[in-house]
């Protein structure tokens, strides 16, 4: 039986690590092909808002990985959010966001969701998603974000033991939360330090995700 392909979108080096480690617990026998593009975060960092060049090259980024045999994308990079819904809408294979599936999982646990992020351009679009998948699924949970400032620049550079320790030291403002999220791939290798210090179940996303994808591609090759 032919292995499934699925495309991994990457904005950043430092997401495909994580989401690998996910594959090969979770669905080893995927067949994943990586496509970076890192200047994409560079330039997204320069923007305020997503603009109209980055929404056009980030779809023709998708559509060169669609056009590779693909049965599903992922995309690893949460600072994308309207530019991967004009993604799904050109393609006929499924299309995952990053966070979906963790946001779902989430506002399963509680109401009071707390999120340590490290890449604050990402922020806003993802709260809106937040938003928009709380009212899909009826529920009044609230979210409260906590930027963690240097973080992503140190695991840039290498060094995610600092990384690590400088997203947890953020997580006792969080404590009260019923659940912690943390918000991207990159950062989800903090997690044994966030869990160190709190008491509230911590999800990532990169589980979540390779999970759902799962699941999107099966129902479609079933279907």
């Amino acid at each position: 039986m032919k292995s499934q392909r699925i495309v991994l979108l990457h904005a950043t080096p430092v997401a495909m690590s994580p989401v690998q480690e996910a594959f090969k617990r979770l669905w080893p026998e995927a067949e994943t092909v990586n496509l970076l593009d890192d200047g994409l975060t560079i330039d997204r960092n320069r923007s305020e808002n997503l603009n109209e060049a980055l929404c056009e090259r980030f779809i023709r980024f998708g559509e060169y990985g669609a056009s590779m045999n693909t049965d599903g994308i992922l995309v690893t990079c949460s600072a994308f959010g309207p530019a991967i819904d004009a993604l799904e809408q050109k393609l006929d294979i499924p299309v995952l966001r990053p966070n979906e599936s963790m946001f779902r999982a989430a506002i399963t646990a509680g109401k009071k969701i707390g999120m340590l992020a490290t890449f604050a351009p990402a922020v806003v679009t993802m709260e809106k998603e937040f938003e928009q998948f709380a009212r899909q699924v009826g529920s009044d949970a609230m979210l409260e974000t906590i930027v963690v400032p240097d973080a992503i620049d140190r695991l840039r550079s290498g060094d995610a033991e600092t990384h690590n320790r400088l997203v947890a030291a953020e997580a006792h403002r969080l404590a009260d939360c019923d659940v912690i999220m943390l918000a991207h791939f990159s950062t989800s290798r903090a997690r044994d330090a966030v869990s160190a210090v709190v008491d509230v179940p911590v999800f990532t996303a990169p589980d979540a995700a390779v999970g759902r994808m799962r699941t999107m591609v099966t129902l479609q090759k079933a279907g």
